[in-house]
């Protein structure tokens, strides 16, 4: 196994895994937001787990695009 490779593996494990994430926080944000609880502290942080699941969407995909432009560079060379 070449360092390429293993960082190309790693990327994509760690990617993936944060994908997983970023859709657990999603539907548990909409799942609290949307309940019929009439406690508006558990719907508004319902609404704070789905800003900072679209947020941390963002910076996952700019890093995974940075991560895999370095890893198709360096096989490259």
């Amino acid at each position: 196994m070449t360092l390429v490779s293993f960082i190309t593996n790693l990327t994509g494990t760690v990617t993936e895994i944060g994908w997983s994430i970023f859709i657990l926080a999603w539907a548990v944000g909409w799942a609290l937001r949307g309940s019929p609880i009439p406690i508006f502290r558990i719907k508004r942080g319902g609404q704070d787990i789905v800003e900072d699941a679209i947020i941390a969407a963002f910076f996952l995909a700019i890093g995974s695009t940075v991560f895999y432009l370095i890893s198709y560079v360096a096989s490259q060379v």
